[in-house]
């Protein structure tokens, strides 16, 4: 065959498929509208609830009790589930729940239209059905029971008991007739007696469910897992499937004409509505619903292969599951503020040795700029400039801050002087009595050079000057020194 006819034969079957789909839609749409158009005007409620006596629910009912007095066998289930004789009634049963839901609605719906002549607010202060039917039951025609009535309280909080017998006192409803609170209690028995059989029937499909396929149902529930293997084709042909593809088992393809399609979910099946993805909030529930597919496609292959009958796998998977759910819903952490990272710039480096110290030394603060930078509290200074106001010299020129200045001597430094240094202060030390200034070291016939405005350059010697001082100043300012006789001046000039 080509490729143009293999082209050709896949668009006549997508075509066939269409059309098939096109009439389930129209099957479908007609069923819902002959639910929309059930007329609750009757009398009866067996005329409308069509379930209670039909052949198959009676049947089914049977076979059910008929498994349930037999324990379940291990060699039922050797080969392939959909082989075992009770897989039939499994399956049908867990489709049998829904149609009871259903059931229930349109009863509830009945007793609610028929009890609004007696009691028209019960409906808005009651909203689930079940609790609504046994409410009516309860009370029928006599409001009064509201108050103090024990079965009542086992069925309604207390807030809404009071609320209720608050407005059953001023409500405006009207006594029943005895044939219609008769029709309205026979509906009441009815949906309670349904909703029993729909209870029996989860823990029926419960039991057979953790045998046949025990690690499926710990991750579903024994409900889903039904449905789930129903729609498959049974646990073998589920087991075959990809997670992608579990996970839109029993998804609606298309929404009815005419109806609204807001509350339909594309892409969503059993696992979406299941009890372990509802507990979760709605934000999370795709990315749950196919984490639980990829895990019941696992389990699903351990129940084909009729390993781990007592469910290891699927409580394995389970915990793993809720761990990531917890994970998921953990709130963000809290940003804290960190402070800034320690500079990445190194320690400075230190200079040493000979040459920095004499830098040092050399730049140092001297004792005069230290007493020129001293200033005293409290007094007035000096200033060094008339244009400069408040600038002045500090201690400098005081009274009483005058200090001897001498040779700083580095303590630090003084060891280091070289030995030839040493050796020459030592040998002038010996030589000069302990002095080494010019003036001791120079001999008698030392001279110095002067320059003079009016010679010019002079070899003056220096001591002979300082000897001649020294007689000046012995002659005229010793204390043995006398008035002397100054030639030229009388003495009575001397006297004025």
């Amino acid at each position: 065959m080509s490729l143009a006819d293999e082209l050709l034969v896949d668009l006549e079957e997508a075509a066939e498929e269409e059309i098939f789909a096109d009439e389930e839609d129209e099957l479908a749409l007609e069923d819902v509208q002959e639910e929309m158009q059930v007329d609750f005007s009757v009398d009866s409620v067996k005329s409308i609830a069509k379930l209670w006596d039909s052949r198959m629910f009676a049947a089914l009912l049977e076979k059910i009790d008929e498994y349930v007095s037999q324990q379940p066998k291990s060699s039922e289930v050797m080969g392939p589930v959909e082989a075992a004789p009770e897989y039939r009634v499994i399956v049908d049963a867990n489709n049998m729940t829904v149609e009871i839901e259903n059931e229930l609605n349109i009863i509830h719906k009945f007793i609610r239209d028929k009890y609004s002549k007696r009691f028209p607010e019960l409906e808005l202060l009651v909203s689930n059905a079940l609790d609504y039917v046994r409410t009516v039951k309860e009370l029928g025609n006599c409001l009064d029971k509201c108050k103090n009535n024990e079965r009542l309280q086992q069925i309604l909080t207390n807030a809404t008991i009071m609320v209720v017998s608050v407005t059953a006192s001023t409500t405006q409803g009207q006594q029943l007739a005895e044939e219609e609170l008769g029709r309205i209690e026979e509906a009441c028995d009815m949906a309670l007696e349904l909703n029993q059989y729909k209870h029996c029937i989860y823990e029926y499909v419960e039991s057979r469910m953790s045998f046949i396929a025990p690690n499926l149902s710990v991750i579903v529930g024994a409900s889903t897992a039904a449905k789930i293997m129903g729609i498959a084709g049974g646990l073998t042909s589920l087991s075959k499937m990809p997670a992608c593809n579990v996970m839109l088992l029993g998804a609606q393809r298309r929404t009815l004409s005419g109806f609204s399609s807001t509350s339909v979910l594309p892409h969503t099946g059993y696992i979406y509505h299941s009890d372990i993805v509802q507990s979760l909030p709605p934000d999370l529930r795709r990315k749950v619903a196919r984490l639980v597919a990829a895990k019941c496609t696992l389990t699903a292959r351990v129940d084909g292969f009729h390993e781990h009958p007592e469910g290891k796998v699927g409580y394995e998977l389970k915990e793993e599951v809720e761990k990531k759910f917890d994970k998921w819903q953990e709130p963000p952490p809290v940003k804290q503020v960190k402070p800034l990272p320690a500079p990445l710039d190194g320690q400075r480096k230190k200079r040493g040795g000979r040459r920095y110290r004499k830098m040092k030394e050399r730049l140092g603060l001297t004792e005069i700029r230290k007493q020129a930078n001293r200033m005293s509290l409290g007094e007035i200074e000096e200033d060094a400039y008339q244009e400069d106001l408040g600038f002045s010299m500090g201690h400098l020129g005081k009274s009483g801050s005058g200090r001897i200045r001498q040779a700083q001597v580095n303590e630090a430094t003084k060891a280091r002087i070289s030995k030839t240094l040493q050796r020459t202060l030592q040998k002038q030390s010996m030589v000069y009595g302990g002095k080494s200034t010019i003036r001791d070291r120079s001999s008698g016939t030392a001279s110095s050079v002067a320059f003079t405005p009016l010679q010019g350059l002079e070899i003056v010697n220096p001591q002979a000057a300082e000897k001649k001082v020294s007689e000046v100043n012995q002659k005229y300012f010793s204390s043995m020194a006398e008035f002397l006789k100054v030639k030229g001046m009388k003495p009575s000039t001397m006297i004025k």
